[in-house]
């Protein structure tokens, strides 16, 4: 399983003695390299692509020169160099070579000068090659977060900058200008006025050409139970107006009207406007915060631009509920941290948009990011990283954050009170918070802190209760590797200790919950890519082996656990939330291991997100949904988040499952998704044969499909801006296919009429997110940075052609080399100028997107 798969890029070193500057005599080395080493020596890193496809493999050639800028010189031993990358990465030279690398955990590596090392004299510079399977598809596949260790004080890691070198790629099959050009060529340019001025699509819209004015002094009346939606709304129509409405519970007059109606859906509302008033009609508190959420988006896109006096609101008729009852964004803060404020913001951006599920990440191998009282170090260690030696005051490194404790985004937790407020927050948006409790794998970082407690509580001499939250076996001799590379990131199940340490970590979360006044029912636990070989030498499971029938092999240890953490669950009135695996059985036929649906959880309501939907697993969530489970589908082909938008060097991102742009979420078909498998991991078309015997969703099980999931993972979302980058806009696709009804085309995409439905459809959404809904997110809650596209364009009859995937924003150039800027001239026809013709997308408030570049020759 490779949910989090990283294909990083596998380096060996092979060493170049031309410009080292070395000297020959080993006493006059050491004579020259005894350097100040209470601080770093001065270097400075360089990293490029030599050669792709190296010896016609998959693999390329890459090189990393060392410059020493300092006055001293860097000796020939004494120091190691630590980064972050490939574990694979090794001396091209074997035993001649200067250095050797190790792996210390995950994507943590040392390099280390061997006896072959030389000093490199001040100003001198060492070039390194390296040759890596795979290619360089972005700038996230280069070694990362280099900083210097003096083996006499190794307390201490000193930043060393590093210089990657874009490459000029010329053996990889890129996204070019063209080639986007053709793709935005079915799209259409539709007038403003005819487009549907509520997002997500609502079940039934009618405009009626009589809008009303809407200023300050029009108030907000809502029935009783809909106070709390009638406050907030005053709240965000404020920030429009500079003051907000009143908020009345009667009154006569323009109005804008919140109304309880029996007889609607759980999630339904009513929406009329009127010159005289704003009809909003719910039977439920969270159908009145949609009819709220959705006059907020018939607003001008340009309202919170700056205060306004009045802002016309189009007349309609709306009739709506959502599709799906499940409707989630998961985003991953354990990996790296995001702050409270960022939380809060996002939330502000679900809520607009419907999305009413937080499946909340905060705990894996890289940090464990919430305060739970009474274990202090699952904050005071396992939140923080840094370089150390023993991980009993705070983690490793990860991702390249840096040898400094507290800097970055590698370290950061949620105070309890942060916690409570960020329920509040969500519960009063009607978005549900799914708290997720890594376990047993991807576990690292509260083993660390568990292991840090134990430390602690035994130097005090209280073995009891420095054993009472354990979540390792001390005599474990097993041995094993994650997908991510750890060799200790499992709890071990077979310990009493680690039921004690799960127990109370679900109680304070309850608690936080009751004291948020904040629904829960349920705690999603994980349960996914436990590596073989776990638990395998372990004395406590062994022990366990033999004192419970049920438990004959390893593998029955997995449902002996999440058995026990069911049965906690149901005993707090809780279901059971996992990721596949949790639903899932091994079966070994004729030595080949798959997995099947486990029979013994269906009965027991476990929820499961199912993202694997690739190989011999493109049906696994149909199989599931088949066999009994409630799924989401979060499928990662559609809406993993963190996938690059293109197969471009510049576009940051993972590529393991594909390339994931504004379209692919939105062509989503939930109940027959293969068939809105179009492309590979590659981008290649997918082959019929990959379908062929594949398990199609029974018409009876459609009832388990209970909504749909789009998660950010983020290993490379180290700032707001870059989370906000990656997921917007195509978050905007899951909201929509979530939402809003099966559409038409979705019925049988393969004929002429559904792909002329689906041309109409595709435009019509472009249009709206270019002309509405990116316009105003430039705006609301502060504005957001997200990715504006790259222009497509290409040169036919000796003109430069321009278009772009989101009508609404402005292409502009320059021919004179220049970059484009919000004052270059802007695209409205072919260019005859000859020459470098440079094209960037802007939206309205002056952001571009890349450039791209033409030659018109």
């Amino acid at each position: 399983m490779f949910r989090y798969f990283i294909v990083a890029l596998v380096c060996t070193l092979a060493f170049s003695s031309e410009g080292c500057g070395q000297t020959t005599s080993t006493q006059s080395d050491k004579a020259k390299t005894t350097p100040n080493q209470s601080a770093a020596a001065p270097l400075q890193l360089t990293w490029e692509v030599v050669e792709e496809k190296h010896q016609g493999k998959n693999q390329t050639l890459s090189a990393l020169t060392i410059q020493n800028t300092g006055k001293e010189a860097l000796p020939a031993q004494g120091w190691t160099l630590y980064f972050h990358g490939s574990p694979s990465f090794k001396p091209k030279a074997g035993e001649a070579a200067p250095v050797k690398t190790e792996l210390i955990n995950g994507d943590y590596l040392k390099m280390m000068p061997t006896a072959n090392s030389k000093a490199l004299a001040a100003g001198a510079s060492q070039r390194i090659e390296f040759v890596g399977a795979g290619q360089v598809v972005n700038q996230f596949r280069a070694p990362q977060g280099f900083y210097l260790v003096w083996d006499k004080d190794k307390s201490k890691g000193y930043p060393v900058s590093l210089n990657i070198i874009k490459p000029n790629h010329t053996a990889i099959d890129w996204e070019t200008p063209q080639s986007i050009f053709t793709k935005n060529q079915e799209i259409k340019d539709i007038p403003a006025e005819k487009l549907t001025k509520i997002f997500p699509t609502p079940a039934q819209y009618k405009e009626t050409g009589q809008a009303l004015t809407l200023t300050q002094a029009v108030p907000v009346v809502a029935d009783k139970a809909f106070q709390k939606e009638a406050d907030l709304l005053a709240v965000q129509l404020g920030n429009v107006f500079g003051t907000k409405p009143a908020v009345k519970t009667a009154g006569t007059g323009k109005a804008i009207k919140l109304q309880q109606k029996t007889g609607m859906g759980p999630e339904a509302y009513e929406l009329t406007v009127t010159p005289q008033e704003v009809v909003i009609s719910a039977t439920t508190a969270a159908g009145a915060f949609y009819g709220a959420q959705s006059l907020l988006t018939l607003l001008p896109p340009s309202a919170l631009a700056k205060k306004q006096t009045s802002v016309p609101v189009p007349g309609v008729q709306v009739k709506d509920a959502p599709r799906f009852g499940h409707r989630a964004y998961m985003m991953d803060v354990a990996r790296n941290f995001q702050t409270k404020e960022q939380v809060l913001k996002v939330l502000d951006l679900l809520a607009l948009y419907k999305i009413n599920v937080f499946h909340f990440h905060f705990s894996d191998d890289e940090g464990w990011r919430l305060e739970i009282p009474g274990l202090p170090e699952l904050t005071q260690v396992g939140a923080r990283r840094g370089h150390t030696q023993d991980e009993l005051d705070f983690m490793n490194p990860a991702y390249g954050s840096g040898p400094e404790v507290d800097k970055l985004s590698g370290s950061g937790f949620y105070t309890r009170a942060d916690f409570i407020e960020i329920l509040k927050y969500a519960r009063d948006r009607h978005i549900k918070v799914i708290p997720e409790i890594e376990t047993p794998g991807h576990a690292r970082a509260a083993v660390k802190a568990m292991d840090s407690r134990y430390a602690r509580l035994m130097k005090e001499g209280k073995k009891v209760e420095a054993e009472q939250y354990l979540l390792r076996d001390p005599q474990d001799k097993s041995v094993y590797r994650s997908v991510q590379n750890f060799n200790d990131n499992v709890m071990n199940v077979a310990l009493p200790s680690t039921y004690n340490f799960l127990e109370k970590v679900t109680d304070e979360l309850l608690g936080m919950y009751k004291e948020a006044g904040a629904p829960i029912q349920t705690i999603h636990f994980g349960g996914d890519e436990v590596p073989n070989g776990v638990w395998e030498k372990s004395p406590a499971v062994q022990a366990l082996m033999a004192s419970n029938p049920a438990v004959k092999t390893v593998d029955d240890v997995w449902y002996y656990y999440f058995g026990k953490v069911n049965a906690m669950l149901k005993a707090r009135s809780l279901y059971l939330s996992g990721w596949e695996e949790v639903g899932l059985t091994k079966v070994r036929t004729n030595g080949k291991l798959s997995y099947v649906a486990n029979p013994d959880f269906v009965k027991e309501n476990v929820h499961v997100d199912v993202w694997n939907n690739l190989g011999q697993n493109i049906d696994l969530a149909y199989r599931m949904a088949n066999a009994g489970y409630k799924v989401v589908l979060t499928n990662v082909t559609h809406y993993y988040m963190d996938l690059s938008y293109q197969k471009n060097y510049d576009e940051l991102g993972h590529n393991w499952g594909g390339y994931l742009d504004v379209d692919k979420p939105f062509y989503f078909i939930p109940f027959d998704y293969m068939k809105s498998m179009r492309v590979n991991e590659n981008n290649d078309p997918v082959s019929p044969s990959a379908f062929a015997g594949k398990e199609q969703l029974k018409p009876e099980a459609r009832a388990n499909i209970i909504g749909l999931q789009a998660p950010l993972w983020s290993e490379i979302v180290k700032t707001p801006e870059r989370l906000e980058y990656m997921l917007l806009p195509k978050l905007m696709g899951l909201a929509e296919r979530a939402w809003a009804p099966d559409p038409s085309w979705a019925t049988n995409p393969g004929s002429a009429e559904s792909k002329t439905a689906y041309t109409q459809a595709w435009s019509e959404f472009t249009n709206v997110l270019g002309k509405r809904e990116l316009p105003r997110l430039s705006y609301y809650a502060g504005g957001f940075n997200y990715r504006i596209p790259t222009a497509g364009a290409k040169v036919e009859n000796g003109k430069v052609l321009a278009n772009v995937q989101l009508p609404g924003l402005t292409i502009r150039y320059t021919t004179n080399g220049a970059e484009p800027t919000v004052k270059s001239k802007p695209y409205a026809g072919p260019i005859a100028e000859k020459g470098t013709v440079k094209l960037a997308v802007f939206d309205a408030a002056g952001r571009s997107g890349r450039t791209v570049t033409v030659e018109n020759k």
